[in-house]
């Protein structure tokens, strides 16, 4: 079963800024709650670069593998999701708003594991996964505004 869970936050920067803070890849864990990216394939800003990425505190946790599959400079990022954990696809839109600033969609499109176990899990873990999602927009928008 696929559940789908979309986030946004606006950002006090241009567009292009964003997006080029959102896709440094290496930086991350500087505002993705509690994960660590890095590209292990390709050029990190293109179609079939491939990335991972371990979320967790210590050594506890787990790596999202994900390959790029769209990719459009400035305005949206698509990866496909290819760990044994994490399924499914996942994309980040940016558009420009008035007076300078920008607005960042994140969307993820998953699939559950374990059948009804999954599908109940999923009512208690989604609001959590939310929440955890949107604090990460609202990072990535401030740290934006700094660099």
């Amino acid at each position: 079963m696929a559940v789908r869970l979309t986030v946004s936050a606006e950002a006090e920067v241009p567009a292009e800024r964003l997006f080029a803070v959102m896709t440094d890849w290496p930086r991350h864990r500087e505002w993705m709650l509690l994960t660590d990216a890095k590209v292990v394939g390709g050029d990190g800003l293109g179609v079939g670069t491939r990335l991972a990425a371990f979320t967790g505190v210590g050594p506890v946790g787990f790596t999202d593998t994900m390959e790029v599959t769209a990719f459009r400079p400035g305005s949206m990022v698509e990866v496909r999701h290819t760990g044994a954990l994490v399924r499914g696809s996942g994309v980040f839109r940016v558009e420009p708003l008035a007076g300078g600033r920008s607005r960042v969609e994140w969307v993820e499109d998953l699939e559950l594991p374990l059948g009804v176990v999954g599908r109940v899990g999923w009512l208690v873990v989604r609001p959590v996964f939310a929440a955890a999602l949107r604090v990460s927009l609202e990072r990535l928008a401030r740290l934006a505004a700094k660099a």
